[in-house]
């Protein structure tokens, strides 16, 4: 499983809920979280790594050995946000692109686990800040478009770097067409989304 890098079309694009949770989503899920941890991720969300379905997965340590920060979310909802907090921010889509992103100190969260509950969340600080991350992904939103101009200006030569990379490997046959990608994600809401 690959990390889609800025400017696929697939992370701008507001994913889809989940209807259906089934093996196939579970395994999608796992091999999202072993994809999260081979990437030194501590959030992965789905499209990230070419499925646009409202689902996201975390683990605040990033580590492997601790599975017990692992979180599954499904077609989370944030409920509440209180505070301010800036704090330096990457993402496995911008490869060494880093920068302050205001994002809310604490938030209550809802969504369903991997065995159809609903769960609820209130996390402050760091697990408040993946989740809004990774949440934003799921609405088509990355976290560049986040950011307040001047710190936009400091990262736009390597965010041109992204855009020339990606078009070249669609030239090259390297990633998937737009066309390509439409019936992918078309057969993708069949199995998962009705």
């Amino acid at each position: 499983m690959e990390v889609l890098s800025y400017p696929n079309p697939v992370l701008m694009r507001k994913c889809t809920p989940v209807a259906v949770i089934n093996q196939r989503l579970r395994d999608l899920v796992s091999e999202m979280l072993r994809t999260m941890y081979e990437f030194r991720g501590v959030g992965l969300a789905a499209n990230q790594v070419g499925y646009p379905l409202q689902l996201f997965v975390m683990n605040e340590t990033g580590d492997i050995e601790k599975p017990e920060y692992e979180h599954v979310l499904i077609n989370p909802i944030i409920k509440k946000r209180k505070g301010i907090l800036v704090d330096e921010e990457g993402c496995l889509s911008f490869p060494g692109i880093y920068a302050d992103v205001n994002r809310s100190e604490f938030i209550e969260i809802e969504s369903i686990a991997i065995d159809g509950s609903i769960q609820r969340f209130k996390w402050k600080e760091r697990p408040a800040r993946i989740a809004q991350h990774e949440y934003d992904h799921l609405q088509g939103i990355c976290f560049v478009d986040r950011l307040q101009e001047l710190n936009l200006q400091e990262i736009n030569t390597k965010l041109e770097e992204l855009k020339i990379n990606y078009e070249n490997n669609v030239k090259q046959g390297l990633m998937p067409s737009d066309e390509e990608t439409q019936k992918f994600i078309a057969e993708l809401e069949k199995q998962f989304c009705e």
